[in-house]
């Protein structure tokens, strides 16, 4: 009986060694968790990265941060990881649509949820981080948002679709987080 647990003891440590993984944030620090993946296919660390966001997911939870503005986060931090210098990572996100709450500032966030925004940090990472924010203005008039409403850190664009029809111009490559 002794052999017999002691046995499955060692399957036990060396399995969950095995398995073990060690949360990373080698960009944005304190937002968009990822994991290494051991022998996985990393991403090229000599290439200067340039990409566009379309940012449009939804924040059903307005507690907290927007999923799609946190997978900003994520995609930094896995390039890092994955040996990319923060320097060769230029990224610019144009939000609209179901994720323009998250550009209110706290006073205008506050006012529509009763709620502090929860975005505000996530969005000072990014920016310290060189990643450039945008709202399509378009958005803001449709939700009848003003511009004074507007976090201090995001740019208004005259549309997502003129943000990243100029940043594909400027040879970014672009991804879309519905």
């Amino acid at each position: 009986m002794m052999k017999y647990t002691l046995t499955i003891l060692i399957l036990f440590i060396v399995t969950t060694s095995l398995f073990a993984q060690k949360a990373a944030n080698p960009i944005i620090k304190g937002f968009g968790t990822i994991y290494e993946v051991e022998g996985a296919v990393n991403p090229d660390a000599e290439i200067k990265y340039k990409i566009v966001v379309d940012l449009k997911t939804l924040q059903r939870d307005k507690e907290s941060i927007n999923p799609g503005l946190n997978n900003v986060a994520r995609m930094m931090n896995l390039h890092g990881l994955g040996g990319v210098k923060a320097k060769n990572l230029k990224v610019a996100v144009a939000i609209h649509g179901g994720a323009t709450d998250v550009i209110l500032n706290n006073e205008a966030y506050q006012k529509k949820y009763e709620l502090d925004n929860p975005n505000l940090k996530l969005i000072d990472e990014l920016e310290q981080a060189g990643v450039e924010l945008y709202v399509c203005g378009q958005s803001l008039l449709a939700r009848k948002y003003e511009q004074v409403e507007v976090n201090k850190k995001i740019k208004i664009g005259l549309s997502m679709l003129t943000v990243v029809t100029t940043y594909l111009h400027k040879g970014y490559h672009q991804m879309v987080f519905n």
